[in-house]
């Protein structure tokens, strides 16, 4: 009595009896992946640089007597910006124009001396050579007013440069001295900054690996793409927010940098608005191309490990195979996965949490929504 006892206590904490029926496998929900056209999007850091940037610097010495422009507007190209004490210019100007005049009368003087002389040379009332001598002194004179030409286009410049002006359309920047600083023209004195806000270009750089890989997609013909014109780029910015105007690309550098192995990629953005401003941080999705044979499954059926991602495939024989797999990006809740998986292959998009590899599992369709 007492063995039949502990007995029966020790089969009721135990396991089931030999014979009795095993557990039936999980039920999970499965997705048969399938082959279609899929967008090739590359997302890369980029940064904002101005289509054209000018230093403003002084081209001659003096004082600045006036800022004239309104710090960060936009301006003409030839807007005056600072004013430099004119004064010593435009006497050394006034100076230029009288040596001119004085060389002007000189050679009108040898000009008529000439002309006196040449019907009485052939009546041998002048000798050849003294006629010869007016000739050689008009020559001089008209030499002389060439240099004093010179001379009035160097001062004018001088004066003009006396009124610094913006040299290209642009937002002009913060200036770099006030009324009152001395600056020179030897030293090249820094005064502001102009650049060009629209259009403007973001700046890109790509692994010259990346960019080798791509090449050999297009030859293959696994990838389509159209010419760089019409290569589109959206921007996500530094907040996170998407920035509504796209782009395209327009140069692509054919040299790689040998300190990073990368090339440099640009786009153009027309920036109406002058939301992009020069040195800004960004991230740019470029739309290279379609993938003509792309794979898609829903967000919640990739597992991502650190920088390594993983799917749940149910194989013929209904068990359970973890499968790494490359993503591409997300698009409307779903990944683009370039490889690891095959078109006919069933991805458990709900309930791989609760199986493990090698585990029997009966698969469901995921319902169509």
């Amino acid at each position: 009595m007492l063995a039949l006892a502990c007995a029966a206590c020790g089969n009721d904490q135990g396991t089931p009896p030999a014979g009795a029926a095993a557990p039936p496998p999980t039920t999970v929900l499965v997705m048969t992946v399938a082959a279609s056209p899929v967008s090739n999007v590359v997302e890369l850091p980029g940064r904002i640089e101005a289509v054209r940037t000018a230093e403003v610097r002084a081209r001659v010495d003096g004082i600045v007597e006036r800022r004239l422009y309104q710090e960060g507007t936009d301006v003409p190209a030839g807007a005056p910006l600072f004013l430099i004490d004119p004064r010593d210019y435009r006497a050394l100007l006034q100076q230029a124009q009288a040596a001119l005049s004085r060389a002007e009368a000189g050679r009108a003087n040898a000009a008529s001396i000439v002309a006196r002389f040449k019907p009485l040379v052939s009546r041998q009332a002048v000798s050849a050579q003294e006629f010869e001598a007016a000739e050689t002194t008009l020559r001089q004179a008209e030499a002389g007013v060439a240099d004093a030409s010179a001379e009035v286009t160097r001062a004018q410049l001088r004066f003009e440069r006396s009124t610094v002006r913006a040299p290209i359309a642009g937002r002009v920047g913060r200036a770099q001295v006030t009324e009152g600083a001395l600056v020179s023209a030897s030293a090249a004195t820094l005064m502001t900054q102009v650049n060009q806000l629209s259009p403007i270009s973001a700046i890109f750089t790509q692994s010259n690996t990346a960019i080798l890989d791509f090449a050999q997609q297009i030859r293959s013909g696994a990838l389509k793409v159209p010419d760089m014109a019409h290569v589109e780029v959206r921007l996500i910015l530094a907040n996170g927010q998407d920035y509504d105007e796209p782009g395209y690309l327009d140069f692509t550098d054919l040299a790689v940098d040998p300190s990073t192995g990368t090339q440099t990629i640009r786009a153009r953005f027309a920036n109406a608005s002058r939301t992009l401003l020069p040195g800004q941080f960004v991230r740019g999705r470029i739309t290279s191309g379609v993938h003509r044979a792309g794979i898609r499954v829903p967000e919640r059926a990739v597992q991502i490990d650190g920088t390594s991602a993983s799917v749940a495939v149910v194989g013929p024989d209904a068990t359970v195979v973890r499968r790494n797999v490359e993503v591409g990006t997300q698009e409307q809740g779903e990944w683009v996965v370039l490889g690891g998986l095959a078109p006919g292959e069933q991805v458990i998009v709900d309930g791989w949490h609760k199986v493990r590899p090698g585990q029997k599992v009966t698969a469901q369709p995921v319902p169509a929504r």
